[in-house]
């Protein structure tokens, strides 16, 4: 047993003992027989490479051709299409061999007028299948995510794997070619064009962590070293959830405390073998986990959620000296998205929707029930990709697959508390709520208001955070409420001095007017007695005229 070596991270080596033969070595194997094209997307450290290797070894004994193809070494910043494709053509002729039979760049500027493509298609038809006499090849691409950041599309790329499968029934010779592809990506992460993506026409291979009978070679390494092997074994996949990095790890603990131990092996009462164990991995792995974690695993995970954080708290930065005005109507207690003045939506702003938080706020959601029912939405996807969560049978229906925390190691670090912390770090008020604390909660200019408000509601929907951050939104609610009734009642008062203007304005209106149907009365009245009485004097004129 002093031979028996655990390998904690990196691909292990085809000759190693503690490699775990999965239900996926079977299902690889086998559709790549059959000519599938497959692919086999997992979060890190899940035994893809060494999947790989494995498969590509049993491939090569059966006497066929095979490439493996490292995408991170053909580089991905700072790189033109033509540098990445002609690299993956390297790549290609070197791992088949063909790298010093072929003048590569005299054929390359030969056929300088043909897109990147079409060459690389070319080296397919003129290259492998001529040199290449094989019943079968293989390619395979490791690290497929790293397509992801390139500064240029890949389509091409990735359509013409499906081409090559479209030809088989034109050209057989596309029949011996069989592509398999591996990395911490979606389909939809690689390629958008759902009628070019080789996706829909090939087959996902799921790689699973360990089970019980398949980790059976593992007890091999502990045989000598502890009394009850199979019982450490089992107890350890309890801790783990079988998954391989940390199912490698705490069996090479266990392989460490045996040297350390003072007899020949370790003396672990029947019984007391859980007991045991929980000690070791919380002295060894939970408590002090960032410096206890190497190689690294923990840290990748948290920084597989926490990444992308977007610059979504610039909004906030000004406020409280720019800030929108009170948007009434408001009911006191009432949520400000409630208020038909609010311009947002109860999706929340875009530039609030950062990945981190909306992953954060969905683990929280498992820590707190245990499970939920699993769906194909892009955050269940992206937080399964981190390896925090895993997707399994339900216990009641086992045709409906739920989520669940991978295993208590992951739920013993990133438990409630550090959800909280990092939630906290990421919320988009940050510097406004630091300040309003600072003063002692005593500063109301520094509460939220308007849309800032609304924005940050939006944020915390469905999110369970400190009692700090339900106090700070809460003051500021109050105080939007508040300050929305004064300015109802500034806008209250400003319509009745305006229709009290409006008032003395009729008012002054109606004096003019009396007074001047008064004064044309009186003008009247004068005219029609100056007529009356000089028709008078006109009349006895002639009276005594006639006299």
């Amino acid at each position: 047993m002093d031979t028996y070596e655990y390998q904690v991270g990196g691909s292990l080596k085809l000759n190693a003992p503690s490699y775990v033969e999965r239900r996926a070595d079977a299902e690889l194997y086998n559709a790549l027989i059959r000519g599938e094209f497959c692919y086999v997307f997992n979060s890190r450290q899940m035994g893809k490479s060494s999947l790989r290797l494995r498969i590509k070894h049993r491939l090569q004994q059966a006497g066929f051709s095979c490439a493996s193809i490292d995408m991170t070494r053909i580089g991905s910043e700072t790189i033109t299409p033509q540098q990445w494709y002609k690299g993956l053509v390297v790549e290609l002729l070197r791992n088949f061999k063909l790298y010093r039979k072929v003048n590569l760049k005299s054929w390359w500027s030969e056929h300088d007028d043909l897109s990147d493509i079409q060459r690389l298609s070319l080296v397919i038809e003129e290259i492998l299948f001529v040199n290449l006499t094989t019943e079968k090849i293989f390619i395979f691409v490791d690290e497929i995510d790293s397509v992801i950041s390139l500064n240029f599309p890949t389509d091409d790329f990735f359509a013409l794997i499906r081409a090559c499968y479209n030809q088989r029934a034109e050209n057989p010779d596309y029949n011996r070619l069989t592509f398999a592809l591996f990395g911490v990506a979606t389909p939809s992460d690689l390629i958008s064009d759902k009628n070019r993506t080789p996706f829909n026409i090939g087959k996902a291979i799921d790689l699973h962590g360990f089970t019980l009978e398949e980790a059976h070679p593992l007890a091999s390494g502990l045989v000598g070293l502890v009394d009850n092997s199979q019982t450490i074994l089992k107890e350890i996949l309890a801790w783990t959830g079988g998954q391989p990095f940390l199912t490698q790890k705490l069996c090479y603990l266990v392989q460490i405390s045996n040297q350390k131990a003072m007899s020949g092996s370790l003396t672990i009462p029947p019984g007391t073998e859980g007991f045991w164990l929980e000690q070791l991995v919380r002295k060894e792995i939970i408590e002090n986990w960032e410096a206890n974690d190497q190689p690294e695993h923990l840290r990748t995970l948290r920084e597989r959620i926490l990444r992308n954080e977007q610059g979504s708290r610039a909004c906030f930065q000004s406020f409280p000296q720019d800030y929108d005005p009170p948007q009434p109507p408001l009911k006191k207690g009432e949520p400000y998205s409630k208020s038909p003045f609010f311009k947002g939506d109860l999706g929340g702003s875009p530039s609030l929707k950062t990945r981190p938080s909306q992953l954060l706020a969905l683990y929280q959601q498992i820590l707190q029930q245990g499970e939920i029912a699993a769906d194909y939405s892009p955050e269940q996807i992206e937080l399964r990709l981190s390896g925090l969560v895993v997707k399994q049978p339900g216990q009641e229906n086992k045709t409906s697959p739920v989520l669940r925390v991978y295993n208590p190691i992951y739920q013993s670090i990133f438990n409630q508390d550090w959800v909280e912390q990092k939630l906290g770090n990421l919320r988009p008020y940050n510097q406004a709520l630091n300040a309003w604390l600072a003063s002692n909660r005593q500063d109301n200019s520094r509460l939220l208001r308007g849309q800032a408000l609304a924005e940050a509601l939006n944020w915390k929907a469905g999110k369970r955070l400190s009692v700090v951050d339900d106090e700070f939104l809460a003051a500021s609610q109050e105080l939007s409420w508040i300050e929305q009734q004064r300015y109802l009642e500034a806008e209250r008062a400003k319509e009745a001095e305006a229709r009290l203007a409006e008032q003395k304005k009729s008012a002054r209106r109606l004096k003019f007017l009396l007074m001047a149907v008064g004064t044309a009365l009186m003008v009247s009245t004068g005219l029609g007695v100056t007529t009356y009485l000089g028709y008078r004097r006109s009349a006895i004129s002639e009276m005594n005229a006639i006299a």
